[in-house]
């Protein structure tokens, strides 16, 4: 694998794990700042995200215009700021305040869609599993290390080790190389981007994903603590495990989901996963409530590495850094209304509730990812000329240097019928 799918990977991962590392603590201690209740301490964890979401479309779509890496630049910076204020607040607002800017440095689509530049179609599924491997690390040592280093230094360092993190990223931005554009050609509509019936299933997605993420991560310290009474310096073991399971999982996923053409089969699985532990949540027996833990970790692990991966598959070329950004603004709103949602039904007193909800929204999300094409299905052919025969399962064309590249989805339209069209 090449030193820019690296970099771009370890630029992304850092960036979830800011978010991970005060996802397992921060509805916690978020009650110990001044002026803080239940419903502030969910718009903490929700803040952030709601920012990301209405920063990531406008980010995306900049980034396809002026490049991908002077807008990393300005989103990190963004960032770094905003994690200095929080690593210094006293007072619930003071936390908003810096959360918001956090979230205002929305580049985790920008530096996705720079991965599905740089690398051949060959390649792209071996890259973004890369990104997904080290997501899901970055998961892996963010929830284990986020309640361990808190119990010892505080809520503020968390956000001195995403701060610095983040400096690091800003380095090695400048070892990435120059940029080429796309061929002048004829402007995509920005409503392109939200007229596929795949796509926007795979924004859904990725809204509930992380809709589930925000209020779980709600829920489990919550419950440790409050209803089975146990010790919140513990807390990162329950999380140890969790993640060795999860961890195991996503292996399995990239591999079945990305080498074996599964994605659609991958995505399926979580979603039956995140409501079966939605309803095992229900228990007051410690020990279901360990194993929702563990099966909502195995869920997520399995979903992360293929969701960006499958959007990138399937959404034109030249709007990637658009696709991209208004996927993640899907998920960084699921994480706000997840949060904010799920610490309103808590103050009062509505928990089975809530989980019985969130558990109807999986069937349904299960019956809806059933309806949706394989993204693996969608492949790229190399040309020199154009089809002589325009076809409805062409998805794009774009010329780069001397040849164009065709998208299609193989499923309707195989590689014989295609070359068939020239």
């Amino acid at each position: 694998m090449n030193k820019n799918t690296i970099i771009l990977s370890f630029i992304i991962a850092s960036r979830f794990f800011g978010l991970f590392i005060v996802l397992p603590v921060i509805s916690l201690y978020s009650h110990e700042l001044e002026g803080a209740n239940n419903v502030l301490a969910g718009l903490i964890v929700g803040i952030y995200a709601i920012f990301q979401m209405i920063f990531s479309i406008p980010f995306g779509a900049i980034s396809d215009k002026i490049g991908r890496k002077k807008t990393m630049f300005i989103g990190l910076i963004i960032f770094i700021i905003g994690c200095l204020i929080c690593a210094n607040a006293n007072d619930i607002y003071t936390m908003l305040a810096g959360r918001i800017l956090q979230g205002m440095g929305a580049i985790g689509g920008v530096a996705t869609a720079m991965i599905a530049d740089l690398t051949s179609e060959k390649d792209r599924a071996k890259a973004m599993a890369l990104m997904g491997g080290a997501i899901g690390l970055s998961f892996v040592v963010a929830i284990v290390s986020g309640s361990l280093v808190a119990s010892f230094f505080g809520l503020g360092a968390l956000f001195y080790i995403s701060a610095i993190l983040s400096v690091l990223c800003v380095v090695l931005l400048w070892f990435l190389p120059k940029e080429t554009a796309w061929q002048k050609q004829d402007k995509i509509p920005f409503k392109e981007a939200f007229l596929s019936a795949n796509l926007n299933k795979l924004y859904i997605t990725c809204f509930l994903q992380k809709m589930l993420t925000s209020s779980t991560f709600m829920i489990i310290p919550l419950s440790f603590v409050n209803v089975f009474h146990k010790n919140s310096d513990d807390l990162w073991i329950v999380y140890s495990v969790a993640m060795f399971f999860g961890f195991l999982a996503m292996g399995v996923g990239g591999v079945v989901g990305e080498s074996k053409g599964k994605s659609k089969t991958i995505l399926l699985s979580g979603v039956a996963l995140f409501c079966l532990s939605s309803l095992v949540f229900l228990s007051s027996n410690y020990y279901l409530f360990f194993l929702a833990v563990v099966m909502y970790f195995i869920a997520f692990c399995l979903h992360e590495p293929i969701m960006q991966s499958s959007i990138s598959k399937i959404c034109k070329a030249r709007q990637k850094g658009l696709v991209l950004g208004f996927s993640n603004s899907c998920g960084y709103f699921g994480s706000f209304l997840g949060a904010f949602l799920c610490g309103v039904f808590m103050q009062a007193n509505l928990h089975d509730e809530f989980l019985i909800i969130i558990a109807i929204i999986c069937v349904a999300w299960f019956v809806m990812l059933k309806n949706m094409d394989n993204p693996n299905d969608y492949k790229t052919y190399k040309s020199t000329s154009l089809p002589k025969v325009e076809n409805e399962f062409i998805i794009d064309i774009n010329k780069k240097d001397d040849f164009y590249l065709i998208k299609y989805n193989r499923a309707k339209l195989s590689e014989e019928e295609l070359k068939a069209l020239f």
